[in-house]
């Protein structure tokens, strides 16, 4: 395996990474892009990423192998939106004992995506424990769509727990799965 290095990023620092941010989202989604897909344009995720990196509070954390970058994740504390879900949180045992409290934030991981040259290497799960190492908040929160196989097996495999489906109010967006993982604070 390669050596991986994962760099960590505030919302300043990750702007200085607009141009290899863009272009890890245009590798890693190339498919659903040329797909005419308007919620996957570079310009639509552009958008998306230039939001979130408002937050005060916005973590980013990218792979570089040698001096090509692989892989990024980011996100930000925010209210959770699994609480808005129709019928609140399910019965499901995994989930009925998370003990969420009313106005806790949750760490939201908004994106993570590896360029497709790299898939396969464990490079996502290392960014993925990267970014949520540390967290103060007791939970992260993720959107997945639903046929993205792949990701759902994963993360699944990692821990996390659908808790729902929600469609974003962004234009174009998709249904995603709702997915909820305690964290160890």
């Amino acid at each position: 395996m390669a050596d991986i290095r994962i760099a960590h990023y505030d919302a300043a620092g990750a702007n200085t990474l607009r141009e290899t941010i863009a272009d890890i989202h245009r590798d890693a989604y190339s498919a659903r892009i040329s797909s005419g897909d308007p919620f996957a344009s570079p310009e639509s995720f552009m958008r998306r990423f230039d939001s979130h990196a408002r937050n005060a509070s916005f973590g980013f954390v990218i792979a570089d192998v040698g001096d090509e970058a692989v892989g990024q994740a980011w996100g930000f504390p925010q209210a959770p939106t699994f609480g808005d879900l129709p019928g609140g949180l399910p019965d499901d045992p995994a989930i009925a004992g998370l003990g969420f409290q009313e106005g806790e934030q949750v760490f939201g991981l908004c994106e993570i995506m590896v360029r497709q040259a790299w898939t396969g290497q464990g490079i996502a799960h290392r960014l993925h424990d990267a970014l949520l190492a540390g967290r103060p908040e007791r939970f992260a929160e993720l959107y997945v769509r639903p046929d993205n196989a792949r990701a759902c097996r994963a993360y699944l495999k990692w821990g996390w727990c659908k808790v729902g489906e929600k469609r974003p109010d962004l234009p174009g967006a998709p249904l995603f799965d709702v997915l909820v993982l305690p964290l160890a604070g």
